[in-house]
């Protein structure tokens, strides 16, 4: 977990400020009361996201600088205005011009999370005996990297949500250097082959099950091993606590807490490489 790192969150804090409106903050009489600063709001932000706790324990965790209500209005404010899907823009830009992504093999993968108070986008949970929750499905690049997301209820068959998440692949424009797409069994259907193909990714290495009748199919051992790294990459996500157990009531407030989880992974991958390439750089600790 680097969400709380100094140097991470020093990073994302720079790009987020740049996506913010002016607001000037003045009043003729100069008696009014001044507005909570943005870095503070967001900070109160990250730490609900990473513990999962309650807006009101984040306004404690805060020493009471700020009200829970008016973290809840200022995110509202930045989803409004689009600030975290930008900023998960930025990121992944950034990244690939940087580092650059390894499209060569494309794993893709979904995973799905508790959301006890239910809403819009959430529903049964057929991994947690029916217990209402959320899902996310993703596509990481050769290390990991996100690419391409969606969300939706827990009981969204991970085939369904190919379609979406191709499509946040493709308005980034990678889909042309795509090589290969890797995918459990649960993708094994021919509407799933389709939509592959129609991104114009010509191989797909997708487990097949056994048909009724017929021999066992044959699994390139050496291929199917690359799926691992979406599972890694959603370990990752489970760590933050309010992707793990979900308290949101809406889609957009989920969707917005996974953009700055995604964002915050970027940006940590980011910082190490740049300390490794320039040592002189890593701060004393």
């Amino acid at each position: 977990m680097r969400a709380l790192d100094p140097e991470v969150m020093d990073v994302v804090w720079n790009a987020v400020e740049g996506l913010l409106p002016d607001r000037p903050d003045s009043h003729p009489l100069g008696c009014h009361r001044k507005r909570i600063s943005d870095r503070l709001c967001f900070r109160g932000i990250l730490i609900r996201l990473v513990t999962g706790c309650s807006w009101e324990d984040a306004e404690r965790l805060l020493f009471c600088q700020v009200s829970d209500t008016t973290l809840r209005t200022r995110r509202d404010e930045w989803i409004t205005n689009g600030v975290f899907d930008q900023l998960c823009e930025q990121a992944v830009g950034a990244y690939d011009r940087i580092i650059g992504l390894d499209l060569a093999d494309v794993c893709i993968d979904g995973s799905q999370q508790k959301a006890r108070c239910g809403g819009d986008g959430t529903g049964p949970n057929p991994a947690d005996r029916g217990k209402t929750g959320w899902k996310w499905s993703i596509a990481v690049d050769g290390e990991g990297v996100p690419i391409g997301w969606a969300i939706a209820p827990a009981n969204r068959h991970d085939s369904k949500l190919v379609e979406p998440t191709l499509a946040a692949i493709t308005s980034r424009g990678l889909h042309h250097d795509i090589e290969t797409i890797h995918a459990d069994k649960g993708y094994d259907y021919q509407f799933v082959d389709d939509l592959i193909a129609t991104a114009g990714i010509e191989d797909v290495n997708i487990s097949r099950k056994k048909k009724r009748g017929q021999p066992e199919p044959i699994r390139p051992a050496f291929r199917i091993d690359n799926r691992w790294l979406v599972e890694r990459t959603n370990s990752w996500l489970i760590d933050y606590g309010q992707l793990r157990r979900n308290t949101d009531r809406k889609p957009e407030h989920r969707l917005a807490q996974l953009a700055l989880a995604i964002t915050m992974l970027i940006a940590a991958k980011l910082v190490d490489w740049r300390n490794k390439h320039t040592p002189e750089l890593v701060p004393i600790r």
